[in-house]
């Protein structure tokens, strides 16, 4: 575990480089695996994460082999050879590290085989609650056991025999939808997901690409999913670049004076843009250029911001973002709230408190009330970063804290010609942010240079 010092930077100019969507690469992998033959991802995520993915159906029998571009390996570029015929039972078990994504849309995988498979993860993933998908996989056929009477992991699965399900989650989650239409697409008869909030909806974009039988039906903010049986095609596909990730350089740029900063091939999908709306809201100054249906490039400027507040739809489509948004909302003018947020505490970390006690830190007015964060915005840069101070700050072992912490420190560059010594910040665990974004530091430092 290894302790990074953050110090502030100075404007922001060019192209981020934005690593693939951690969420869409988690996907193809397990698609790829499914396929019967061989399939191409290009612009795959190099985030620990989907690493943890990609070993896991390796383990399951897929094949990954590296292409080539011009002679040259591309680490982000793999031919799969997959296919459900080709699936084995997994001598170990199979390890997610801290991806709470790759192992609920694993366990779904694997309740569709009737051999053993056991989950585990990290220490943060054993505390996350899975009775969310062993309530759902278990009415469908599968027998599925962890600890704290399997709500739980490590999570012990046997499954093979599934009969499709209607199902309605109790609380809005793409991971709880996208494991139950996993194990669906191996099911009897029709699954059923019904959502009152509609989630992201990744999986079944990747059904639809692929021609596989879903349906979707929207009626206001909810969301009907129905999926039959089917068989995977071969594919070949390329990653969009991680809105999640861009939404740090789209609030590092609008908050640090004097950026001007490009951010390509954005994936900007369903329930992916509301980071960007809630930028727009508060008086972000970013021109979106659409390029795909669902994919855009994003020019920010700096702005002066307001405070606004997140709620229902717009704060579950921003749910990832909320960390960084608040540091947004800590550099804005004026009172921000993201409210009901208590899907917030069953992330990596508390992610309400985790936010709470690392912006008190850098002096914001910030405080949590019940599951809404409210923070009150000065306009500026906040109070303890202008102290010439060290100010430690945890991670809590979660990528996302530590990076909105970064560029909440990188920020204060904003009052260098007026204060004689900025404070530092000391992160600790810095080494989760290989989670999703190795080389995340370095990537504003080549901005930083331009």
């Amino acid at each position: 575990m290894t302790n990074k010092i953050i110090a502030a930077g100075k404007p922001l100019q060019g192209k981020a480089l934005i690593p693939g969507d951690k969420s869409v690469s988690h996907r193809m992998l397990i698609f790829a695996f499914l396929a019967e033959g061989k399939s191409e991802i290009r612009g795959l995520s190099r985030g620990d994460d989907v690493r943890r993915t990609a070993a896991a159906i390796q383990n399951l029998g897929a094949t990954i082999e590296p292409l080539s571009d011009d002679g040259a390996a591309g680490g982000d570029d793999v031919l799969i050879t997959g296919g459900i015929s080709g699936a084995k039972e997994p001598v170990y078990p199979l390890d997610m590290g801290n991806s709470g994504t790759g192992l609920r849309l694993m366990a779904g995988v694997v309740s569709r085989f009737d051999f053993l498979s056991i989950l585990i993860g990290d220490e943060s993933i054993h505390r996350r609650p899975m009775a969310r998908i062993v309530e759902p996989l278990s009415q469908m056929g599968a027998s599925l056991d962890g600890r704290a009477g399997g709500t739980l992991a490590p999570l012990v699965i046997r499954g093979g025999n599934l009969t499709g399900i209607d199902y309605a989650p109790k609380m809005p989650s793409a991971q709880v939808k996208s494991s139950i239409l996993l194990a669906g697409m191996g099911a009897k008869g029709v699954t059923v997901v019904r959502e009152h909030t509609a989630t992201r909806r990744h999986t079944e974009e990747m059904c639809q690409i692929l021609g596989l039988p879903i349906e979707t039906e929207v009626a206001g903010h909810s969301l009907k999913v129905s999926l039959r049986a089917c068989n995977v095609p071969p594919f070949k596909l390329n990653v969009p670049k991680d809105p999640s990730q861009a939404a740090f350089a789209a609030v590092a740029s609008s908050i640090v004076k004097g950026s001007e900063v490009e951010i390509e091939n954005v994936y900007l999908g369903p329930g992916r843009d509301g980071f960007l709306k809630v930028l727009l809201e508060m008086g972000a100054d970013i021109t979106v250029a659409k390029r795909g249906e669902n994919t855009a490039d994003l020019l920010v400027k700096s702005a002066k911001l307001r405070g606004t507040v997140v709620s229902g739809q717009l704060l579950a489509d921003s749910i990832d973002e909320v960390p960084i948004l608040a540091v947004a909302a800590a550099y804005a003018s004026g009172q921000t709230k993201f409210l009901d947020a208590s899907e917030l505490r069953a992330k990596e970390s508390d992610r309400l408190a985790a936010v709470e006690e690392g912006l008190s830190r850098l002096g914001v007015n910030v405080k949590t009330e019940a599951d809404t964060l409210v923070i009150e915005g000065n306009g500026g840069v906040p109070a303890n970063l202008l102290k010439g101070e060290r100010i430690p700050c945890r991670s809590f072992h979660d990528h996302r804290i530590a990076m909105a912490l970064s560029v909440a420190a990188i920020a204060a560059c904003n009052e260098a010609d007026s204060v004689k010594a900025l404070s530092e910040i000391e992160i600790d665990d810095f080494d989760a942010v290989d989670t999703s974004w190795p080389g995340f530091l370095e990537a504003f430092t080549a901005l930083e240079k331009n």
